[in-house]
């Protein structure tokens, strides 16, 4: 039985939510954050600080939400000159993107000098930042000493990503992208698929030494173990990522765990048992060296034989567990995709694997995948990876429930 799962949109029908936008180059993206918002249905009401209008215009809003753009507290037109009292009194949600550092030492602090930071304080709706600045702002102690205040004070953090920034730098402090600020939204409201579910996820390669300067590894980005765990964050579960040797950042809200082997990946992965769902994402060595060299192997003319054993199957081992979590497999194979997939997910009796043709998919940002369970195949046309990772856990969400 072979079904498509299609491309899902987030809906927020019926919810309201007041977009703050703050002063900073990220403030052309909040335009697109608006049009998205109201595409999936919400109630947008917008309100731009002073800094934020020398960036966009009130008016590029107005167009996009259907609704006038509130600025100044001292706006006339808003009856009894409340506005800053009843914007949030029957919205869901304040939503401040991007939010520089400037307005999160604001809020940090209770100060209330402007409308979107005096709406902020008398608010009692619930307030998601989505953070935008230049690196160095970002790892700033006073800006790092506001963050864990906001925290504490409940305010939910949308990010930032890494990458190049507009000042021309690399780093933390881009703010997310509108569509991962859409995604991240129904985690925010509490209509989380996932909440109160404890997941365990393995992501990227692991490595084998040889001797102290050599090994031996695999093609695997980490890319989509990253992307499995970023989505089930936002699904509103507690994740764990067992992460290889990668160059990713961790995304917001999810506790990594470094390792290099695949024993080292196998004694991490039974410490954080138990957990309600495994998946195991990442390209695990089948073999290691029988004895890795304690000093560097020198060059010789005649051939060099390694004695290679296998090393733990990491995810059979937790399958059969007496009281194993769902388990989710992947199969990443070079041909014959359906039959070698379904016989893995059988051989390891598991409810749920992921299958690929590795060429097309190591080390790229999209993926071809198709999900094999009791009811057949479920095939997710090419998209990019986080996208078919928020297709894979509402999948799983629906098993799970």
């Amino acid at each position: 039985m072979e079904s498509s799962v299609g491309i899902e949109t987030v809906s927020l029908a019926y919810k309201k939510i007041i977009l703050g936008v703050t002063g900073g180059i990220a403030a052309y993206k909040a335009a697109e954050l608006c049009r998205l918002l109201t595409k999936a249905g919400a109630d947008v009401r917008v309100v731009m600080t002073a800094a934020a209008q020398q960036f966009v215009t009130p008016l590029t809003f107005q167009a996009l939400s259907g609704k006038p753009v509130l600025t100044s507290l001292w706006d006339a037109t808003s009856g009894d000159g409340m506005e800053h009292i009843h914007l949030s009194r029957d919205a869901d949600l304040l939503l401040v993107a991007p939010a520089s550092a400037d307005f999160l030492a604001k809020l940090a602090h209770g100060r209330a000098d402007d409308l979107l930071s005096t709406l902020c304080l008398a608010r009692t709706c619930a307030l998601a930042v989505a953070p935008a600045m230049n690196r160095e702002m970002w790892a700033a102690a006073p800006t790092q000493r506001n963050l864990e205040q906001l925290r504490t004070d409940g305010v939910q953090l949308l990010g930032p990503a890494a990458g190049e920034q507009a000042c021309g730098e690399t780093g933390l402090g881009r703010m997310l992208e509108p569509a991962d600020i859409l995604a991240a939204l129904p985690g925010v409201l509490g209509t989380c698929p996932l909440a109160g579910k404890r997941i365990l996820i393995t992501a990227g390669p692991t490595f084998e030494a040889v001797d102290p300067v050599r090994g031996l590894t695999n093609r695997s980005s980490g890319k989509m173990g990253y992307a499995i765990a970023q989505a089930a964050a936002e699904a509103g579960a507690e994740v764990c990522l067992v992460s290889g040797p990668t160059c990713l950042a961790a995304p917001t809200g999810v506790r990594r765990i470094d390792v290099q082997s695949a024993a080292e990946m196998h004694d991490a992965v039974l410490r954080e048992l138990p957990c309600d769902a495994f998946i195991a994402v990442a390209a695990v060595a089948d073999y290691r060296v029988d004895a890795a060299a304690s000093q560097k192997i020198k060059k010789t003319a005649g051939s060099l034989t390694l004695n290679l054993v296998a090393n733990p199957d990491i995810l059979a081992d937790v399958a059969a567990l007496p009281n194993a979590p769902f388990c989710v497999g992947f199969a990443a194979e070079t041909e014959r995709l359906a039959e070698h997939a379904e016989a893995k997910r059988l051989k390891k009796k598991l409810p749920l694997l992921v299958g690929n043709l590795a060429q097309d998919t190591l080390g790229l940002d999209t993926a071809e995948l198709v999900l094999f369970d009791d009811q057949g195949q479920h095939p997710l046309p090419r998209a990019d990876k986080l996208a078919q990772a928020r297709h894979l856990i509402r999948h799983l969400a629906t098993l799970l429930n």
